[in-house]
């Protein structure tokens, strides 16, 4: 069979079982993450029919997907927002390694593998997926509720603090001296503070050159400079997912709104690649002789995460429903993951299968987390909290709050958008 052929039908039977795979998360009420990711893992290397011809297409595809997520994500929020949550948050991002990083780094040691190996399987464990959280975050309309910004500060942060980690891990990889170690170290940094600096006090140029009446042109230019600017940002050692956030904020106005309007069925579209992917690329075969301890650490570090979150949210003042919401969002670990335990496995060889078993575990929990981390510690409460009226006995009214209603307890608009911006 002819090569773009071959192409052609792979590409069609995948995006026909996503949609088929989607609508059939929809009827049961909950995120269609997990069944991408199962069905990339039954159709992947080692799995029940491997696609060999789109392979390369749906790699690309993955890569744009979680470019495309960060920057609808960065375009909810304004730079200004972005620096207030930054200084904000930083205690709970502080809190955030120490409660993930550890348990990953304590882990390679008890395991034998020594320092270097630790510092990789902590940044496994200590960062939370952008991606599978931005997607979470539409499907269940949750990007209106008053937690949200504190969500996004703590990814912010961790996808931010990359910048200095990836640069570090990666001369400690290759035993590079502390002069070249440092020297990537300050291009990164220098990266981040440069595109930070002209959202903040260019925004408005930015936004007044790309913007177009033409919805062809706005979509053309848009999703052009996003590209650029995550390539070059990958290039200079910082994430690309970084970049493409930063472009997001960026833009605002109208531009904001006709971009998002534009783009959201293409994110979609290539979300759903990029979690398939993840699934293509792992051998079923060598998740068995990992799966213990990957479930373990998985455990462990899922408790570690909600707890994160009801840190983080507590200091921003959301109520207590917002506050296990929170927790259960940021549960989700995936892509960051998975690169740097990629970088790992020259070092220490084990870690990839350890690390794949455990993104796997966690990136299925993780919507599942989100999802029902707060009614379980409701019902829980309840449960603990309270005891049964007597027969008859008439029950007390009940105090009223001395908190006001927050937006939190409020769900997003239809669609799950809700725009921040004026």
């Amino acid at each position: 069979m002819h090569d773009t052929t071959a192409l052609l039908i792979e590409l069609g039977a995948i995006i026909l079982g996503l949609g088929i795979l989607g609508r059939l998360a929809g009827r049961v009420g909950f995120s269609p993450i997990p069944l991408y990711l199962l069905a990339g893992l039954a159709f992947g290397h080692g799995g029940l029919l491997p696609l060999n011809a789109s392979e390369e297409f749906v790699s690309t595809g993955a890569e744009i997907g979680v470019i495309l997520l960060l920057l609808l994500l960065g375009l909810e929020y304004s730079a200004s927002e972005l620096v207030t949550n930054l200084k904000t948050q930083y205690p709970s991002g502080i809190v955030d390694f120490v409660l993930n990083a550890v348990p990953g780094a304590v882990a390679a040691l008890v395991l034998g593998w020594g320092p270097v190996a630790a510092v990789a399987l902590g940044g496994v464990t200590w960062i939370s997926s952008s991606g599978v959280i931005a997607k979470v975050l539409g499907d269940l309309g949750r990007l209106g509720n008053r937690e949200t910004p504190v969500i996004l500060g703590v990814l912010v942060i961790e996808d931010l603090a990359m910048a200095v980690y990836l640069p570090l891990l990666t001369a400690l990889l290759a035993g590079l001296s502390l002069a070249g170690g440092s020297l990537t170290l300050l291009i990164s940094l220098g990266t981040v503070g440069a595109v930070l600096y002209v959202a903040l006090r260019h925004g408005r140029l930015i936004s007044r050159a790309v913007s177009s009446d033409n919805p062809e042109m706005l979509l053309l230019v848009v999703l052009g400079l996003t590209v650029l600017v995550a390539g070059v940002a990958q290039q200079l050692q910082v994430s690309a997912a970084v970049g493409a956030f930063l472009v997001g904020i960026a833009l605002s106005g109208e531009v904001a709104e006709g971009a998002h309007h534009l783009l959201a069925p293409m994110r979609d579209l290539f979300a759903a690649v990029f979690f398939v992917f993840f699934g293509l690329n792992t051998d079923p075969a060598a998740i068995p002789p990992v799966l213990v301890p990957a479930l373990i650490l998985a455990v462990i570090t899922a408790g570690t995460k909600i707890a994160t979150g009801w840190f983080a949210a507590r200091r921003a003042g959301v109520r207590t429903a917002g506050r296990w919401r929170t927790g259960g969002t940021l549960v989700a670990r995936g892509e960051f993951s998975i690169v740097i335990a990629g970088l790992a496995v020259g070092v220490e060889p084990r870690i990839g299968p350890l690390a794949t078993a455990y993104v796997l575990i966690l990136v299925i929990l993780g919507p599942l987390a989100a999802r029902w981390t707060e009614p379980v510690a409701r019902r829980t409460a309840r449960l603990l909290g309270r005891t049964p009226a007597p027969a008859g006995a008439v029950p007390a009214p009940a105090a009223p709050s001395p908190e006001p209603a927050a937006a939190e307890e409020s769900p997003a608009a239809p669609g799950g958008t809700v725009r921040t911006r004026g």
